[in-house]
């Protein structure tokens, strides 16, 4: 097949790139992995719903005096693909767990657990992974071919040594003929020209390309293209823009890099600053995601909330609803929040409430901030020991499933009486939602809705406003049904109680936590830090390996859109 000339080039270049880019923000603790990979095969199965599966064999030599390799990343051709089917064994064991990866996008990071290899000794890891999507393109060749190129994944140069016995299999999708594929031109100073063919077990056409002495650090791309009516036709994508409108794909790069390099600029600050600023949102410690079995339960809302990283302000103000309806405060000024204790309560309050409740009263104005960060890093601590040894996926859908179930038993209430009830008891767990607001909105948007037994002292404004008999629209009157065993409590229009619950918690939000960016910032600065880089580490990566991307090319000619490295 004939391949671009600049492909080489422009490789080279998108790698220099890549390395300006990500090169000082690479962890410092990195610089004491080094190993090497004695032997790296690659088996690529070209599915026939249009799919690939790949399975890679990797055999690590860690280095005497290295660092434990622990992690494994391992790049994908494509983001459209799921950890959930993805499985892994080290030396025969299956692996602690596997997702999303921190340092390699796309692709996953799997974690060795107890089967880490040590320094100074070797490991055998088995990875598969099933139903990637749009990885086939049309051939530049021939429209009637579909393309499929693929780079294994690569490692750091600075984390390896020696060379690799690298193997790269090729299995046809069922049904295809002997005669019918083609390969495409072999990796630069490759020892074959071309593959070698044979069949698989399943009777699949095989395409096999071996090195004996490769780099684990160099990107290396394959390709063969095979007839498009062996998948269906809506898994193999367009040509590229380059393609459609005639200009070689080497002129329409060039074009784009100099011709739209200040947007480039511009778009990388922009797209940094964004970054930046969800990583400070991002407060849940990283090892809290080392999957464990089972669910943990037993949590409380607020400490359901921090596992499903809510906004810290939300869940600072699902604290003071807890222990306003536990009847141990009230607010008696509701702009600046100003609350004070309720004398004679009995109401056991957990360690966090009894702090919050002490800084909101007691503390400073001016040092109330910072002792409010301390409370949520405790709690995040605390949440984060509970959860040892259990699983983070299954927990996080285990609360999830609380809070919708909470949700359909107050949609479902056969009375207002019962529903305002309901909502009462169950509202920190409806914090929860992403879409608390509006979900409030369509609950009550009828009425009426028996006040809650503890809205006097949340909103006092309003119970006043009742008491004088102002515009709002009200009414009382007995009912046995009525919240709080046949006490007479007030009703407000759906509407009305609705807006004012939403109001109400916005604004309460707001009043504890008046930046919440800059002031999760501070907190995961101390739960979640960025790891410290320094120029002697000259980048680096978490566990024993940092996988390239895998690239899954455009058509038999094209260069791969992503450039390797290390994380």
């Amino acid at each position: 097949m004939k391949r671009f000339q600049a492909r080489g080039l422009w490789l080279l270049l998108a790698a220099i790139l890549l390395i300006g880019l990500t090169g000082s923000t690479l962890p410092a603790s990195a610089q004491s992995y080094y190993f090497n990979v004695q032997e790296e095969v690659v088996d690529v199965y070209w599915e026939s719903d249009g799919t690939a599966s790949i399975e890679y064999v990797f055999v690590f030599n860690n280095n005497s005096g290295a660092h434990v390799i622990d992690y494994v990343d391992i790049g994908l051709p494509t983001d459209s693909y799921s950890p959930s089917n993805a499985q892994a064994k080290i030396n025969g064991n299956w692996a602690s767990y596997i997702g999303e990866s921190e340092y390699v996008n796309p692709g996953v990071e799997v974690y060795l657990g107890s089967y880490s290899i040590p320094a100074g000794q070797s490991g055998r890891l088995w990875f598969y992974i099933t139903g990637i999507g749009d990885v086939l393109y049309y051939d530049s060749d021939d429209e009637a071919y579909a393309s499929a190129n693929f780079s294994p994944t690569w490692f750091d140069s600075q984390f390896v040594s020696g060379t690799t016995d690298l193997t790269v299999r090729f299995h046809m999708p069922p049904g295809v003929q002997p005669e019918e594929p083609r390969w495409h031109e072999s990796p630069r100073n490759w020892p074959q020209s071309e593959p070698d063919r044979g069949f698989d077990s399943q009777g699949r056409i095989v395409y096999t390309w071996r090195n004996t002495a490769a780099s684990a650090s160099t990107q290396y791309v394959f390709g063969a293209s095979f007839p498009r009516t062996y998948v269906p036709d809506d898994a193999v994508r367009r040509p590229s823009v380059a393609q459609q409108i005639g200009i070689p794909q080497e002129v329409l790069i060039m074009l784009c890099c100099f011709g739209g390099f200040f947007t480039f600029i511009v778009g990388i600050i922009v797209l940094a600053v964004r970054q930046a600023r969800k990583r400070k949102l991002d407060y849940l410690p990283p090892k809290l995601s080392i999957e464990g079995h089972g669910i943990k339960r037993g949590l409380t809302a607020v400490e359901a909330a921090v596992l499903l990283e809510t906004p810290l302000d939300r869940v600072l103000t699902m604290m003071l609803f807890s222990i306003i309806k536990k009847g141990a405060v009230r607010v008696v000024e509701e702009d600046l929040l100003k609350l004070e204790r309720i004398e004679g309560s009995t109401a056991e309050l957990r360690p966090y409430e009894e702090a919050f409740l002490k800084t909101m009263i007691d503390t400073d104005a001016r040092k109330r901030r910072r002792e409010l960060q301390t409370i949520v890093i405790d709690l995040v601590k605390s949440v984060q020991a509970k959860m040892k040894g259990f699983s983070l996926r299954e927990t996080k859908t285990y609360y999830e499933s609380i809070m919708k179930k909470a949700w359909e038993q107050i949609e479902n209430a056969e009375t207002p009486e019962v529903r305002s009830k309901l909502y009462g008891e169950a509202l920190e767990w409806t914090m929860l939602d992403d879409d608390f607001d509006d979900q409030t909105r369509r609950v009550f948007r009828t009425g009426p809705v028996y006040v809650p037994v503890w809205w006097g002292n949340y909103r006092p404004s309003t119970v006043t406003s009742m008491g004088r008999g102002s515009t709002t629209t009200t009414s009382s009157r007995p009912s046995s049904g009525a919240p709080g065993g046949g006490l007479t409590l007030p009703t407000l229009p759906g509407a009305t109680f609705a807006a004012s619950m939403v109001e109400g918690v916005q604004n309460t939000a707001g009043n504890i936590v008046s930046d919440l960016t800059s002031f999760t910032g501070a907190v995961t600065n101390k739960t979640n830090p960025v790891p410290v880089a320094t120029r002697s580490s000259g980048g680096g990566f978490r566990g024993g390996s940092s996988g390239g991307c895998a690239c899954a090319c455009a058509c038999a000619g094209c260069a791969c859109a992503c450039a390797g490295g290390g994380r």
